[in-house]
């Protein structure tokens, strides 16, 4: 069985592999396969075919899109023949706006929910403390009614004659 260790440097080694083969003179791949069909082209990560002249030719990585000199956005194909960049920047760009916006959304429902959740936690805790302190209050207001009640009964509801010694 084959330790991890080693099947690290083997996997890099292999992708560094990968990328100089497609990067080692790539405008000589793509524009020998002027001519042929698109699914020919695109078989290279590096190259771009143009419709309307039907030419294939290395990406311009330089400008991020390709100039509309070199090939206009409707007719540029990269990676798959069926989608245009056009289409292509247009999706992207509304997959990506649902996504930052349902971040959003998500963001601030959680802040909220978690804000009214406390709250309404507060307000428990706070009606717990106010119901103790009422039934608190009462059983004294009690206590003292029956203590009262007692002092009559047996004539101590007058001065105290030994708190002056206190």
């Amino acid at each position: 069985m084959m330790d991890l260790r080693s099947f690290v440097p083997a996997l890099l080694l292999f992708g560094l592999a990968t990328v100089f083969a497609q990067t080692s003179a790539p405008g000589q791949v793509c524009e020998a396969k002027n001519g042929t069909s698109c699914e020919e082209c695109l078989k290279n990560v590096t190259c771009l075919w143009c419709i309307k002249t039907k030419t294939c030719m290395t990406y311009p990585v330089q400008t991020i899109l390709p100039p509309h000199s070199l090939c206009p956005l409707n007719d540029a194909r990269w990676g798959l023949c069926w989608m245009n960049f056009q289409a292509l920047i247009i999706t992207l760009a509304v997959v990506g706006g649902v996504i930052i916006i349902a971040f959003l959304i998500c963001l601030f429902c959680c802040c909220k929910c978690e804000n009214f959740g406390s709250k309404r936690f507060e307000a428990k805790m706070e009606r717990q403390a106010n119901k103790t302190k009422t039934k608190q209050e009462e059983r004294r207001t009690e206590m003292k009614q029956r203590h009262d009640d007692i002092r009559k009964k047996y004539g101590l509801s007058g001065s105290n004659p030994y708190s002056k010694f206190a």
